[in-house]
């Protein structure tokens, strides 16, 4: 199997860095609005929720293209990623310059279609379309850090993360406290970080990987077809599955006038994001394997690969949710001094222990399966699941049986562990080998 000589925490050692760096940023730039108050920060949460549907769209390549270029390295014909890359780009660059004129030209008329409160309407358009004018760097970096990732070069991924984080917070103190330009700073900050990620990803691709040929390179539109066979179904579980998750915020809305329960599930939310980097990293560097593995002709080996591959996350799942929800009374103190929301969030960081076993499952198996091509699969179970066990069941348990907050964690955690069955039980019956790419 003539693949890049790469070990499982080689890939996942930079890929759980790169996660981790995404998350902080999110939780960093909250921080630092704050300082403008709490209208910036609703504004910029609200306009980031939309801008975040549109970006949606850049993943159906992206998501496709890793899986389709990993089976041809395994296969031997390095040249093809290539091929790939440049269809990715173009595709991409496409829809990138669709949805950067709708943002910067129509932010007004999109945000009043929705309904955005009038106090916050303003500096959302203002966000909207600053960092509607950078969605170019959104639409072509994941086809760089694809390309970057199918051959195992996680590190100059990681690297670019840190030097756009680095350069975010900079700007983002700067713009704000220096120059005092508000929510403005915040999305030039974000913008411009962006765009020294694509320089770096564009860069390392360049450096890193030599141009290669194929003797007998497939047509355009198989390769376009192989792509969007894994990117369609991918990008639609990724939406549904934040549909539901809209739709069990909107009902934990309605469970109290005072935002507790809202507000603690946020909390439990960010805490358990954490506990989870692991088990994605392992899953995205899995599934890079697999696709080397299955390409090179060698599905027992990819086999047994990702069964040990989900017993390390969901081991180091379990064990880190467990430190925090061992810990929880003393660090949800640092951010709550209400007795409540202490007491509210302790509990939920407990179910957290059960829902981490099954979206630990979830990552390394599903993520596997569309590494083998057996991507619609995965979104059936989790879209009919995800409506059936976390929308409904937080309907039944937090609302009818008035568990509150609880029943909502404990519907989340019931979607995760059902669908972990669902997943293991296809990759066992080894159906998947029937979707390999490469015949």
């Amino acid at each position: 199997m003539n693949t890049p000589a790469k070990k499982l925490s080689q890939l996942a050692a930079p890929l759980f860095l790169e996660i981790l760096c995404v998350m902080l940023a999110g939780m960093v730039d909250t921080l630092m609005l704050s300082s403008e108050g709490d209208q910036a920060v609703g504004a910029v949460g609200t306009a980031n929720t939309y801008i975040s549907i549109f970006l949606i769209l850049f993943n159906i390549i992206s998501s496709g293209m890793t899986a389709v270029m990993a089976q041809y390295i395994g296969a031997g014909r390095p040249g093809v990623a290539g091929q790939v890359l440049r269809l990715g780009l173009a595709v991409n660059l496409a829809v990138g310059g669709i949805i950067t004129a709708t943002l910067v030209g129509l932010a007004g008329p999109i945000l009043s279609a929705i309904g955005i409160a009038a106090q916050l309407k303003d500096s959302a358009a203002v966000y909207m379309r600053i960092v509607g004018a950078f969605c170019l760097c959104n639409a072509l970096a994941p086809i760089y850090s694809g390309y970057l990732r199918s051959f195992g070069q996680t590190a100059p991924i990681m690297a670019a993360s840190l030097a756009s984080n680095a350069v975010n917070l900079i700007l983002n103190a700067v713009f704000l406290f220096a120059l005092g330009w508000g929510v403005a700073g915040v999305a030039l900050a974000t913008g411009i970080s962006r765009l020294v990620n694509l320089l770096w990803v564009w860069a390392a691709s360049r450096r890193r990987i030599p141009a290669a040929g194929d003797p007998h390179p497939p047509v355009r539109q198989m390769l376009l077809r192989q792509v969007l066979r894994i990117g369609l179904p991918a990008a639609a579980e990724t939406s549904l599955y934040n549909l539901a998750v809209t739709l069990v915020i909107s009902l934990l809305n309605r469970m109290d006038n005072t935002g507790l329960q809202a507000t603690a599930r946020a909390y439990t939310v960010q805490f358990a994001n954490l506990s989870y980097c692991a088990a994605a990293a392992l899953a995205q560097a899995n599934a890079i394997l697999a696709g080397w593995r299955i390409g090179g002709g060698h599905p027992e080996e990819c086999d047994r690969g990702t069964r040990r591959t989900a017993w390390l996350a969901v081991g180091l799942g379990v064990a880190v949710s467990g430190v925090f929800a061992l810990s929880a009374p003393l660090m949800v103190s640092l951010f709550t001094s209400k007795p409540e929301m202490i007491r509210l969030i302790s509990a939920m960081l407990w179910i957290d222990i059960l829902l981490e076993i099954g979206r630990a499952s979830n990552l390394v198996y599903g993520s596997a399966l569309k590494a083998a091509g057996d991507a619609l699969y995965p979104m059936l179970i989790t879209v009919t699941f995800a409506f059936l066990c976390a929308v409904g069941g937080t309907w039944l348990f937090g609302l009818k049986l008035g568990w509150l907050a609880m029943g909502a964690y404990a519907a989340m955690a019931l979607d995760e562990c059902v669908r972990a069955v669902f997943v293991l039980l296809r990759w066992r019956s080894g159906r998947w080998k029937q979707h390999t790419l490469l015949r």
